[in-house]
């Protein structure tokens, strides 16, 4: 478990967090995940790491075909959700 000191009023940008649903275009798909911050905590929010990582591989700059992978991370798999498309 992640401890994130957090206050819920605080305006330091983490309200996104708690909007039911975050969308991206990548991959030339969208993808929508659903968040759910007060239910299941850290781990069901779309972190700025998971983007940037997914972005990293949109362009290219990883060779995905023919390729095997097992995400590790935690969070919502958008990073596996990008690979998979990709490959």
């Amino acid at each position: 478990m992640a401890l994130v000191p957090y206050e819920e009023t605080a305006e330091m940008g983490l309200q996104r967090f708690h909007k039911p649903l975050a969308t991206f275009s990548l991959a030339n798909h969208t993808i929508q995940i659903r968040q759910d911050w007060k239910q299941l905590g850290v781990s069901a929010v779309v972190w700025d790491a998971a983007v940037i990582l997914a972005t990293y591989l949109e362009m290219g700059a990883v060779e995905l075909r023919g390729c095997s992978a097992v995400e590790l991370g935690a969070g919502t798999g958008l990073v596996g959700m990008v690979a998979a498309l990709l490959a």
